[in-house]
């Protein structure tokens, strides 16, 4: 196990934080004595589910299809809106 004193998170972070990425566990120091441990997470913790924003705009909006004009009325009247 690697150790680092605080001066050394402060001054010396990139260095201590690299052992972290290699799978390392840091032992933090304070006066000379050991009073914390830095270990990394996986990856696989980190990673999130991707909303499924195709199924999310089903549920909002159905099957609805707009034509290109009720678009452009759309836009025109949007556009008017934030002139006036």
């Amino acid at each position: 196990m690697k150790s680092a004193t605080v001066a050394d998170l402060r001054n010396q972070f990139r260095r201590v934080s690299a052992w972290i990425e290699e799978g390392q566990t840091v032992e933090i120091m304070r006066r000379g004595k050991p009073f914390a441990r830095l270990s990394g997470i996986s990856i696989g913790n980190l990673t999130k589910d991707k909303p499924d924003m195709l199924a999310q705009l089903r549920e909002i909006w159905g099957d609805k299809m707009y034509s290109e004009t009720q678009v452009r009325a759309m836009k025109e009247a949007e556009l008017d809106g934030e002139e006036g």
